[in-house]
């Protein structure tokens, strides 16, 4: 690669303030582009233990390898490196490898096998900057893997996933073995989807079956969510539980979006129940829209007595490319 041609391209790229990547070269059948999404935050959390600090949310670098194969066929590669772990914690002195995998892709359908997220991953319509609750019981149970396979096929209305992890058993990477399926479709200004997972975790000779299902609503003046996933484990001593979310999002301005969000787990466990609402605003730069400062509260009940929470409260800025 000539360092020129990387130096023009890389110039070009990061002064195109639309640019959700940086191409940083593209020559001959290959692409080679980089994103990054950082967010740091000065928050309050709702533990009554815990004062301010600064929190790195995302400190991201993904790199996208994607090689033209002609006849519509593409060979494309990821990796995914966060350092927020690193910035949070002094004593920890290394990248966390977020994603790591190759795939193929022809015309609408794509298939990726390496570290990614689970088909159940994409499930869901919670807003909130930082969960105090679970957003999902796919997100408790299993939601990303290392032995993964996945299958995506992308429609005028529709979107269709799979993947399967692998049980690699014996291996390093040993983790359990989980199968997923999403679907979503989009029908004028209403937005459908379902989700389910079976599970073993592993070393267990339990299943765990997950389902899931959501709606948005675009009605003009503001977007309105709502979704619903509960688990069946198999283990009799584990309880079976379900998370409910509801969301509603506002756009008075161009610059400007407001989320308002409710979250409930009930579990069969005594005291496990809990619930919490959340409320923020993002502010995007009218010249740099991948500039963003955002603020949030939210507050959390727990039925376990022994949580001791308060007001959780943030605010931060957020730039991407």
């Amino acid at each position: 690669m000539k360092k020129l041609a990387l130096s023009v391209a890389i110039t070009a790229t990061l002064a195109t303030s639309t640019s959700m990547a940086a191409t940083i070269y593209s020559a001959d059948g290959l692409t080679y582009k980089l994103k990054g999404d950082w967010q740091l935050q000065l928050r309050d959390d709702y533990k009554k233990a815990n004062d301010f600090d600064v929190e790195f949310d995302d400190l991201e670098l993904k790199n996208t390898i994607i090689y033209d194969l002609g006849n519509d066929l593409k060979a494309f590669g990821q990796l995914d490196f966060s350092f927020n772990g690193s910035a949070d914690d002094s004593s920890a002195s290394d990248s966390k490898l977020e994603e790591a995998y190759l795939g193929l892709q022809y015309s609408n359908l794509k298939l990726k096998v390496g570290k990614t997220n689970t088909a159940g991953d994409e499930f869901g319509v919670e807003t909130a900057y930082e969960t105090i609750l679970d957003e999902d019981q796919f997100d408790v149970v299993k939601s990303s893997g290392d032995d993964l396979i996945r299958l995506e096929a992308s429609f005028d209305n529709a979107t269709v996933v799979v993947s399967h992890e692998i049980a690699s058993d014996g291996n390093a990477s040993e983790d359990g073995e989980a199968t997923d399926l999403f679907v979503s479709t989009k029908l004028s200004q209403l937005s459908l989807a379902a989700a389910y997972q079976t599970h073993q975790a592993s070393g267990s000779t339990y299943s765990d079956d997950t389902w899931g299902i959501s709606a948005k609503f675009d009605a003009g003046f503001a977007t309105f969510g709502t979704d619903f996933s509960s688990t069946d484990y198999g283990n009799p001593a584990t309880a079976d539980a379900d998370i409910s979310n509801l969301v509603a999002i506002f756009q008075p301005l161009e610059t400007t979006r407001v989320a308002l969000g409710y979250v409930n787990v009930d579990s069969d466990a005594d005291n496990q129940d809990a619930s919490s609402w959340y409320t923020n605003v993002t502010y995007k730069f009218p010249s740099q829209k991948n500039v963003s400062v955002f603020a949030e509260v939210a507050k959390a009940s727990f039925d376990d007595a022994s949580v001791d929470s308060e007001i959780d409260v943030l605010a931060g800025m957020q730039i991407k490319f």
